[in-house]
C-alpha cells in the first residue's frame, strides 16, 4: 500500500511563504509527477512528504496513518536524489545492501534482495565494481536499487536524471517507467522537464509559487489546460497565445493555439508572415514566424517541409483546437 494524503500543507521560511496550503491525494500505485518552473516548491513538497522538512501547518497521512510528526525512517518511503550519494569505496553489491545491513537483516535474505534488484536493473555484470568504474546511468541504477530492496510504500524521486546526458535521460526515463509497471508501487517524481512529466506520469501536478495550478493526466493537461500558466507550461514548443483584436474577435481576452495545430501554406491563410528561423529536426520542422499585427508564432510542420529563413508563408489556426481564456487567465469554452 502507498496512498498519500496531504491536507492543508503549509511551509514557510521566516516570512517567506513557500507552500501556502496544498491539498492532494495520491492513490496507491500511481506514478505522480510534480512539475513546474524553478522555485515553484516541488522539491520542498517532496521533502515534506519524506519528512526531511518540517511543515509549518497541515497534516500528512500514509495509508490512513498520520505521519505528520513521524521521522523519515518511520514513514516507509525510499528517496532517490539528483546526486547518487553512493559510497565510493564500496562495491555495487555493498552499496545496495548497506541499508539492509544497518537494519540487521540476515545475510542470506540481504543477498536474495540484492540479487533480485541487480537483475531487475541490469546490474548483474557490475555487481562487484565500485561507483568510480560505472557510468552515470549505472550509478543512478545503483541508487534506485538501494531504494528497491527496502520495499517501500512509495518511491520519491527528486530530479534523478538531471546529471545525465540527453541519450541517457531517455533510456533511464524508460527504465523507471518499466520499473513502475513491474513493481506497481507508488512513485512521486519531481522534475522541471515537462517532457519527462508527459511521458512518465499517470497523474501530473503542476505547481506555481507553491500553489497547485492543475492536477490531471498528461492528456487532460495537454488538451484542457485550466489556465494560461498550465497552457504555456505543458507542451513543447510552448503554446502560441494572442491578445488584442484577434482574441476579442473570438470573444476572449486571450486565445491560445499549439504549434502543431497551425496550418502553414505558401499561398493562402489567415495570417501572412515571414520565417525568421527554421529548425529542421528530421521528423519535424519548427518554424518561428514574424506576423505583423499578430506577433511571433511558432509552427510545427512536417519534417520534409521545405521552408527556410526569409520565406513568406501563410498560417491559419485550427479553430476546433483553439483555447480561449478570460481576463484572469482562466480557460473557458
Amino acid at each position: 500500500m502507498g496512498k498519500i494524503v496531504l491536507k492543508d500543507i503549509r511551509k514557510t521560511f521566516g516570512d517567506v511563504v513557500v507552500i501556502p496550503g496544498v491539498n492532494l491525494t495520491i492513490e496507491d500505485g500511481q506514478f505522480v509527477v510534480f512539475v513546474g518552473p524553478s522555485g515553484c516548491g516541488k522539491s520542498t513538497l517532496l521533502r515534506l512528504i519524506a519528512g526531511l522538512e518540517d511543515q509549518t501547518g497541515g497534516h500528512i497521512a500514509i495509508d490512513d496513518i498520520d505521519v505528520t510528526d513521524a521521522p523519515p525512517a518511520k514513514r516507509g518511503l525510499s528517496m532517490v536524489f539528483q546526486s547518487y550519494a553512493l559510497y565510493p569505496h564500496m562495491s555495487v553489491r555493498s552499496n545496495i545492501a548497506f541499508g539492509l545491513k544497518m537494519a540487521g537483516m540476515p545475510k542470506d535474505e540481504i543477498a536474495k534482495k540484492v540479487d533480485h534488484a541487480a537483475k531487475m536493473l541490469n546490474l548483474g555484470d557490475y555487481i562487484d565494481r565500485r561507483p568510480g568504474q560505472l557510468s552515470g546511468g549505472q550509478r543512478q541504477r545503483v541508487a534506485i536499487g538501494r531504494a528497491i530492496v527496502r520495499e517501500p510504500k512509495a518511491f520519491l524521486f527528486d530530479e534523478p536524471l538531471s546529471n545525465l546526458d540527453a541519450a541517457l535521460r531517455v533510456q533511464m526515463r524508460q527504465e523507471i517507467t518499466k520499473l513502475h509497471q513491474d513493481l506497481k508501487t507508488t512513485m512521486i517524481y519531481v522534475t522541471h522537464d515537462q517532457v519527462e512529466a508527459l511521458t512518465m506520469a499517470d497523474k501530473i501536478v503542476v505547481l506555481n509559487r507553491g500553489n497547485i495550478e492543475q492536477v490531471g493526466s498528461p492528456l487532460e493537461l495537454y488538451e484542457s489546460p485550466r489556465n494560461l500558466f498550465v497552457a504555456k507550461f505543458i507542451g513543447s514548443p510552448t503554446m502560441n497565445t494572442f491578445s488584442g483584436p484577434e482574441a476579442q474577435r473570438r470573444g476572449a481576452a486571450t486565445i491560445g493555439i499549439r504549434p502543431e495545430h497551425m496550418i502553414v501554406s505558401r499561398t493562402d491563410g489567415d495570417w501572412k508572415g515571414t520565417v525568421s528561423i527554421a529548425e529542421h529536426l528530421g521528423s519535424d520542422t519548427f518554424l518561428y514566424l514574424d506576423v505583423p499585427g499578430v506577433g511571433p508564432i511558432t509552427v510545427r510542420a512536417d519534417g520534409e517541409a521545405g521552408f527556410h529563413a526569409g520565406d513568406t508563408v501563410y498560417v491559419s489556426p485550427v479553430s476546433a483546437r483553439m483555447h480561449r481564456f478570460d481576463e484572469s487567465g482562466m480557460a473557458f469554452k
